[in-house]
């Protein structure tokens, strides 16, 4: 029981750095992370339902699965935040990014989070299969609140220095990279 926690905590720590983004956008408030961290809890419960109803169609190692998606996921976080700053086609500065943050930009952090909280969440389950219990989607729901919450606060407090948005972004990407990298050298025995 240990070890699914223990994992659960740790590669939940990318919601660090979705939290600092979130709390250097200055139109975010705490409600909306709250609201996102439930939608995350519910996600990650349909995520643990879900690895053990599919667990057993799985032909190949699920190690491989959950390793090239998180890849896949934290590529995509990364592309997809240069893309729409790209399409936007306005040079900004960090300041006017922050200021200008939208709603929608918001709800896309949630849903990314969510997701990638979901996927951790059957990833966890999968690897200690069959002794998988619903401590691991707790852990992962609550792991999320508890790091994005106190990353907020630090992106508000005036004692730390705000990161630029671009790089919590990165961050975040290169977090769920590196998760996904580690499963697959998990599986590969490197």
């Amino acid at each position: 029981m240990f070890m699914p926690v223990l994992s659960g905590l740790i590669v939940s720590i990318d919601a660090f750095f979705i939290g600092l983004s979130l709390g250097l956008q200055k139109r975010c408030k705490f409600l909306y992370l709250t609201i996102i961290n439930i939608f995350l809890f519910g996600l990650c419960i349909v995520g643990f339902l879900l690895a053990g109803q599919i667990y057993e169609f799985i032909e190949i190692d699920t190690d491989i699965i959950v390793g090239f998606s998180f890849i896949a996921l934290g590529l995509w976080c990364i592309i997809q935040y240069f893309a729409s700053e790209y399409i936007k086609g306005r040079k900004r500065s960090s300041e006017a990014q922050e200021k200008s943050a939208s709603l929608k930009t918001i709800i896309l952090t949630g849903l990314i989070m969510s997701a990638e909280a979901m996927m951790i969440t059957m990833g966890i389950t999968f690897v200690f299969l069959p002794s998988s219990t619903i401590i691991i989607p707790i852990t992962v729901a609550f792991a999320h609140f508890g790091y994005s919450a106190i990353s907020f606060y630090f992106a508000r407090s005036k004692y730390v220095k705000p990161i630029p948005i671009t790089l919590s972004h990165i961050i975040s990407g290169l977090a769920l990279i590196v998760y996904g990298l580690m499963a697959l050298f998990v599986e590969l025995g490197i």
